[in-house]
């Protein structure tokens, strides 16, 4: 699927994301996945439901999506480059993923720990009783 908003287009086909630029942004700017390794990166991004933003053909952020396509789904990985945000564009991005038809009528979890106002514009709350565990 395709959305088109000013100069900017999202769209959920894996074949022209730019992996390298998902890669370099989740290792070296976000706080959440420094401790994966590149593997790792490209395999979530093969298992998952994922959308790129872009400014003509140049990918300037991205959102993926771990889901069942039924129940629930897990937004994660989502990031606008700094040159280009301010725009609107991480608010745009957000909604359109959440309100795609993939994921219309699931019940949507997330991990933030700086954007929970972002997240709320679009119905998130903040939850009590989750609980994380990591194997090793």
């Amino acid at each position: 699927m395709k959305w088109q908003w000013k100069d900017y287009t999202i769209n959920n086909e894996k074949e022209k994301l730019d992996q390298n630029a998902i890669i370099n942004y989740i290792l070296d700017e976000s706080y959440w996945g420094k401790d994966r390794t590149e593997s790792q990166i490209k395999e979530s991004i093969k298992n998952s439901l994922c959308f790129g933003l872009y400014k003509n053909s140049e990918m300037i952020g991205f959102a993926r999506v771990i889901t069942d396509y039924v129940v629930l789904y897990y937004l994660c990985d989502v990031f606008v480059l700094k040159e280009h945000r301010g725009k609107g564009l991480g608010k745009w991005l957000t909604e359109t993923t959440i309100n795609s038809p993939y994921l219309k009528n699931l019940r949507g979890f997330l991990n933030t720990k700086d954007a929970q106002d972002l997240y709320k514009r679009f119905g998130f709350k903040d939850s009590d009783n989750a609980m994380v565990k990591k194997n090793k």
